[in-house]
């Protein structure tokens, strides 16, 4: 029954919202039904990063039936479009993430997810456990609401559905860094980048956001050394690659403790993994570090990187020992920082749509994200905000947090999110009904 009332809701997708009034919240609410459909359908079949192909001819075949100007095949597996006003104004670029994790649900729902897929070599559970299924069904849903105002929409929208937003799988590309390469916007410039995630850091009805700063810089950095194997009783023989990279790891502690100021933002570097030695006895001629650096700030981030690199080569130096570095690896995210200016517009929007208390100023959070590659693409600025998404009555600090096989969106979230993103975006538009 319940399949059947999906296909029904989902085959009537097409038609625009008739006779609904021009706000956004009534516009959202006549189409909550679609969205929400659209989020259960996507929660029960969830696709890994650049493994979208279902998750992306739902869309695709969605922003058709709009009558919009669609491409896709780009990073594989994305989907964008255009929206063409009837008046002169300005460029929007709206984004959401399509991929799901390799994590088994947890949670009992009549549309979870049972489904599986290879990740690393090994068949795995799927889940929408960070709520990418959400944000593809808010943003269908504010392409819809969006192309029913389109005679009298100032300006042009261009709503872009990524895939592999958490990583690409080993030895492929992909993410907002391959969209970018392949020329998202090569003939859409925007003039502004929006976006925003479900959390369950804040209560459903409220959602958050902060100029600057918002979610940290992520980067790896692998570091191997290299020494020269004796018998463990005559170290004076060789050189302790375990020793050196033992004092790598401990200098290492002074980048954010002595050289960066944290008066300005917080940064972290963390060592995750330390291997080295075959036996007991034998001074190892190797050790493997690898790690991650967070910061909130793009100069700090660099200062931090460079300070890893110098403490590395300097203190193998000084033991007569060599290394191989990644410092950083090739896959990092930049700071997702929002722009001042434009922040303090979007917030008066979100104050607009759901009331100056349900808006809240957000906590640094030290998560990343590769949304930031499409504004520094663009060189326009962007805003990015929170939805809260834990249901009234518990507790955010100890509800499962996103990536988590508990993972609980309250499907309120659905019209906080898709309400206060299309005011957002009437509102930079310039829409006056």
């Amino acid at each position: 029954m319940y399949r059947r009332l999906i296909a029904a809701v989902l085959f009537a997708l097409a038609s625009p919202v008739a006779g609904a009034a021009d706000t956004p919240s009534s516009k959202i609410d006549a189409l909550l039904p679609r969205i929400t459909a659209w989020r259960r359908d996507l929660h029960q079949h969830p696709e890994l990063g650049n493994r979208e192909v279902r998750t992306s001819k739902l869309v695709a075949d969605a922003l058709r039936n709009l009558g919009l100007e669609v491409r896709t095949g780009i990073a594989g597996t994305g989907v964008t479009a255009i929206l063409h006003g009837g008046k002169p104004g300005p460029r929007l670029a709206i984004r959401a993430d399509m991929d799901a994790l390799p994590v088994t649900e947890q949670v009992d729902l009549p549309f979870a997810s049972k489904a599986t897929g290879e990740y690393m070599g090994k068949t795995v559970g799927v889940m929408h456990a960070c709520g990418h299924d959400a944000h593809t069904a808010m943003l269908l849903g504010i392409a819809t609401a969006l192309a029913s105002l389109r005679k009298d929409l100032p300006g042009e929208v261009m709503f872009v559905f990524q895939p592999a937003e958490e990583g690409a799988p080993a030895g492929e590309e992909g993410g907002a860094p391959l969209m970018v390469k392949q020329g998202v916007f090569k003939d859409y410039q925007p003039d502004a980048v929006f976006g925003m995630h479900v959390v369950s850091s804040y209560a459903v009805g409220n959602v958050a956001l902060r100029a600057g700063g918002e979610m940290a810089s992520s980067d790896t950095f692998r570091i191997t050394v290299h020494g020269r194997q004796s018998h463990g009783a005559m170290p004076w023989k060789g050189v302790d690659a375990i020793v050196t990279a033992a004092e790598i790891v401990t200098s290492a502690q002074t980048i954010v403790s002595r050289q960066l100021d944290i008066n300005k933002d917080p940064a972290v570097v963390t060592f995750g993994v330390f291997n080295g030695g075959q036996r007991f006895n034998i001074v190892s001629d190797s050790a493997h570090l690898e790690g991650t650096v967070r910061a909130f700030d793009e100069g700090m981030r660099q200062q931090a990187l460079a300070s890893l690199n110098t403490i590395a080569e300097h203190v193998a130096a000084a033991n007569g020992a060599t290394i191989d570095a990644q410092i950083p690896a090739p896959d990092g995210n930049p700071v997702t920082r929002n722009d001042p200016a434009l922040t303090l517009r979007v917030r008066a929007s979100l104050e607009t749509a759901l009331g100056k208390a349900h808006v809240e100023e957000a906590a640094r959070w030290t998560a990343s994200e590769d949304f930031p590659y499409f504004g520094l693409a663009a060189k326009v600025p962007s805003v990015y905000f929170f939805v809260g998404a834990t249901p009234a009555g518990q507790d955010p600090a100890t509800a499962p947090t996103n990536h988590s096989p508990k993972f609980f969106l309250d499907e309120g979230a659905l019209a906080v999110g898709s309400t206060a993103m299309l005011q957002a975006a009437l509102d930079y538009l310039g829409y006056a009904p």
